[in-house]
């Protein structure tokens, strides 16, 4: 298994730990849907079926999402077992007509799929795990239409940084703060996180306008689960969630920038 793959699976786990605790935050959702409906166009209002890659789309939670609207759905990822779960995910929601998975890297997109073949592409938590962005990124470009739109998350080492202090790990702060790729450790699972100026410019190297940077999990990996549980404390973090997502005073704060950008 590549280290992608892994790196994924260690996520996937995290994920899997902390359901039942409630979604605080829908800004990642509510971005995508709104990428989505602007890939349709005003010809289809929103509603009319895309051709949408999901790199590194492991077990599919996005993808089923993106695949209920009525979108036709792509899911490259270097893991066997991710792609059968996946592929279990998407039989049981009645989605299987909707979902195809191709095992691959992000840097082998060219001899995946043809080019100009996605009207939209998500790439989430991708570019912090590859060994070369730049060229992803760039893959990624091709394999989109001209005018196709790319979704790409990427985690935010400000936040690490607090994050590590308040959890009282001073040293990993340091470190996040100090090194080039703003790692915590040598053993922190990602090899590197960006910020936004980082991720622009890498962006737009590869040849996409970046049109809309928004924050996401600004609030919410910060407040202890006992807090969040409560419904009234759910309701006003996702409030405070969808305020900050805009806001450029709040913007270094987000857990990750959700980036829209254009081919």
């Amino acid at each position: 298994m590549s280290r992608v793959g892994a790196v994924r699976e260690r996520w996937e786990e995290r994920v899997a730990k902390e359901r039942g605790r409630p979604a605080t935050s829908t800004v990642l959702w509510d971005g995508v849907r709104r990428l989505l409906a602007d890939a349709a166009g005003p010809a289809g209002g929103g509603g009319a079926a895309l051709s949408v890659v999901d790199l590194g789309g492991g077990t599919g939670g996005l993808a089923v999402r993106v695949a209920a609207l009525g979108h036709d759905v792509v899911v490259v990822d270097p893991s066997p077992d991710a792609l059968a779960a996946l592929e279990r995910r998407t039989a049981e929601a009645g989605l299987a007509g909707r979902v195809r998975s191709v095992q691959g890297d992000a840097t082998e997109l060219a001899d995946l799929l043809p080019a100009g073949s996605a009207d939209v592409l998500l790439c989430h938590g991708v570019l912090e795990v590859v060994d070369d962005p730049a060229a992803a990124l760039r893959a990624a470009r091709e394999t989109l239409r001209p005018g196709g739109l790319l979704s790409l998350l990427v985690a935010q080492w400000p936040a690490t940084v607090l994050a590590r202090v308040l959890a009282g790990q001073l040293p990993q702060a340091l470190h996040a703060l100090s090194g080039p790729e703003h790692r915590w450790s040598g053993t922190d699972p990602l090899h590197r996180r960006f910020d936004r100026a980082s991720a622009t410019q890498l962006a737009e190297a590869a040849g996409f306008t970046v049109t809309a940077v928004e924050g996401t999990r600004t609030f919410s990996d910060l407040v202890p689960a006992a807090r969040a549980e409560a419904e009234q404390d759910v309701a006003l973090l996702r409030e405070l969630e969808a305020r900050a997502a805009r806001s450029p005073e709040l913007l270094a704060l987000a857990a990750h920038l959700h980036l829209h950008a254009r081919r």
